[in-house]
């Protein structure tokens, strides 16, 4: 990287590409880029010094081709007039996946991958070792609300890298792990892998990069194929996992609990991020943090404050009568797990939900499964599938999921009828779901619940 003194970004205002950016704005080369739209992602880039337009324009790419190093995301269509140009004027040009490859190569890497929690483990194992004498810098998927950031700046003397592993395009595939952890092999993005079967024997070549004197953690019930790297369990409460909870009790709204694990037991530790699966997530993040040289007084201190992450049962409104609650789930898995807390934590509460499903594939693929964690919800407003990347396919729509969703109650709705089908709603809880742009409903709901609730 040393050759290189500007980096340019095609697609700068993604999670993962703009963690990117800060990294090396701060690292001091000249970083600027483009992004379709103006998000809040990209107007903080613009905030720490980036420059950044949203229309294609080559003639904004650094001239100097031999000192500029262009950051590519997959999402770019390669017919993208600063795409072309780049590869025809003959700059060096590297995919995301690839770029934080190499920085992973410079470090103690801890990958944390799996089709679902990913992101909520990654940003609490950062905390932990941000927060503890070992520190570490931090590549999240995911805003941290402790650090209102996706890229934590290194402690001081630290070489920890910690870093969201994303199964996308095979994308973790270019990191180097010291440490693996593995939340889950559910099948996802069956568009890039095909079946089950491909996406399994992915995250299996992903462990197998760990060297032996690394570290291997896993969901206990994963079928986890014999490793050279030493290998961990963790779960919920299974005592037969490695690291495991025991004597779980909610108590001043949250979790007091204890932690067994192969150094002992962390007795009576507490956990405010509400949700039972971010409390298996705490074991899995305790778990890396220990074996990576953070000791158990210092879990026992750090883990309380934690204030998870943006979108990820992320309460936006509470007036002790009413609760609205934002989340990140975009399948079948992750909704059942985002309704399954909400039930446990609040029994016998009104819970309308609002849905807007993402990519027409993962519709196609999971409508059933989508329909039947739904079900759960006394009211659902189901909004328009997000495309994302891709263009429309014959026959998938929201209609899919709602023939298969058994609510009390159910609506096809569009996003600008958000806000007045809610004067006709009556829930005690209000949670939005879905990985597209159904955030930008976030304030609008905020603010409508604010006046009227």
């Amino acid at each position: 990287m040393e050759n290189y003194r500007h980096i340019y970004f095609i697609g700068a205002g993604g999670i993962g590409m703009s963690a990117l950016a800060r990294y090396f704005n701060h690292s001091g080369f000249k970083v600027s880029g483009y992004d379709r739209t103006e998000t809040e992602l990209t107007k903080t880039l613009v905030s720490e010094g980036i420059d950044i337009h949203y229309h294609d324009a080559p003639e904004l790419i650094p001239t100097d081709i031999d000192r500029t190093l262009v950051v590519l995301t997959p999402a770019i269509p390669q017919d993208f007039g600063e795409l072309v140009a780049v590869r025809e004027k003959g700059y060096k040009v590297m995919k995301r996946a690839e770029v934080l490859g190499l920085i992973s190569r410079t470090k103690n890497c801890i990958g944390i991958a799996g089709t679902h929690g990913k992101t909520s483990i990654t940003t609490l194992t950062s905390f932990i070792m941000h927060q503890s004498a070992v520190g570490c810098t931090a590549f999240l998927g995911g805003i941290s609300k402790d650090y209102g950031t996706n890229y934590l700046l290194p402690n001081e003397g630290s070489d920890v890298m910690v870093v969201e592993a994303d199964e996308f395009d095979r994308s973790f595939m270019q990191l180097s792990p010291d440490t693996a952890l593995l939340t889950s092999t559910d099948a996802d993005h069956l568009d890039i892998y095909g079946d089950d079967a491909s996406i399994k024997e992915t995250f299996d070549a992903y462990l197998s990069m760990v060297p032996n004197d690394g570290y291997v953690v896993y969901k206990k019930d994963i079928d986890l194929k014999k490793k050279d790297a030493t290998c961990y369990s963790y779960a919920l409460e299974d005592n037969d996992a490695d690291f495991y909870a025991s004597n779980i009790r909610v108590e001043d709204g949250g979790y007091t609990f204890d932690i067994h694990t192969p150094m002992g037991v962390i007795a009576s530790c507490r956990f405010t991020y509400p949700g039972q699966v971010n409390l298996e997530n705490c074991i899995g993040a305790v778990a890396v943090s220990l074996l990576n040289g953070v000791t158990t007084e210092e879990i026992r201190k750090i883990i309380p404050s934690y204030q998870g992450v943006k979108r990820r049962f992320d309460v936006q409104f509470d007036n002790g009568l009413v609760k609205y609650i934002d989340d990140y789930a975009h399948h079948p898995t992750e909704i059942n797990a985002t309704l399954d807390s909400i039930k446990a934590l609040y029994p016998g509460k009104r819970v309308t939900g609002i849905f807007q499903p993402h990519l027409f594939s993962r519709t196609n693929d999971f409508y059933k499964g989508f329909g039947e964690s739904l079900s759960q919800l006394d009211s659902l407003l189901l909004l328009d599938i997000y495309p994302a990347r891709e263009k429309p396919m014959e026959g998938v729509t929201s209609d899919l999921i709602y023939q298969h969703c058994h609510a009390a109650k159910k609506r096809i709705i569009s996003k600008n009828e958000v806000i007045s089908v809610l004067d006709y709603e009556q829930f005690d809880i209000l949670v939005t779901l879905g990985a597209g742009d159904i955030d930008t409903l976030v304030g609008p709901i905020r603010e409508y619940l604010t006046k009227n609730a």
